[in-house]
């Protein structure tokens, strides 16, 4: 099994925060605390290292008491630059990312993933959760941002990004990936529901903590 200690948590606090008027939303204001670092304190209790990826305000996330590492580009590139940095810097054999604005992830999202990994023998693990599909169906979709990756795949994320590659899906479908389904009975159907916006913040704040 792999071990706690061997997992670096990576919280993706990059983005341009468009849809939120351009903030900067790991800063914004969740349950008293800045959205970022309360997802930080929930990544905490599941691995043995963590780390920030953020492209501005880089004092503010500073004080949270963890490294903050900037993307190596500066042209806001997505999710992908931000596993290239933290597989850049990562110590341990695995790295585990999370976004910032998805608050109420699963407490055990990093035991699930690595079970899987070490199961299917797999170079990555991916969170998969129940959305609602355009006729208002429940569909389990794979949440490309929530992955637990072997460390050594750097060097084919450089390649990819090199090559002008920015999806997700495109660059773990070159590997093995175990996809990990989060609709079993007692799953919280929302854990993975992200704040795109204020009013989704506000509606997220709303919910009975978890």
């Amino acid at each position: 099994m792999i071990d706690t200690q061997d997992i670096t948590g990576l919280i993706l606090a990059g983005g341009r925060g468009s849809r939120m008027g351009g903030v900067d939303k790991g800063l914004q204001a969740f349950r008293g605390v800045p959205l970022a670092l309360h997802t930080l304190l929930r990544l905490q209790r599941q691995v043995g290292a963590t780390m920030v990826n953020a492209n501005r305000n880089l004092a503010a996330y500073e004080s949270f008491g963890v490294p903050v590492w900037p993307d190596g580009d500066s042209d806001f590139s997505g999710p992908l630059s931000g596993f290239l940095t933290g597989l850049e810097r990562c110590e341990t054999p695995w790295l585990l990312t999370v976004p910032c604005d998805t608050p109420l992830f699963p407490l055990d999202l990093a035991q699930r993933l690595a079970q899987a990994a070490e199961q299917e023998q797999a170079d990555i693990a991916m969170a998969a959760a129940p959305e609602a599909g355009k006729d208002g169906s429940l569909q389990v979709r794979p949440q490309p941002v929530f992955c637990l990756l072997r460390v050594d795949l750097l060097e084919s994320l450089v390649r990819f990004t090199q090559g002008g590659g920015r999806k997700i899906d495109a660059w773990t479908s070159q590997h093995r990936c175990a996809i990990v389904p989060f609709d079993a009975p007692g799953d919280d159907a929302s854990a993975f529901f992200n704040a795109n916006t204020l009013a989704e913040l506000q509606a997220l704040e709303s919910r009975s903590p978890t």
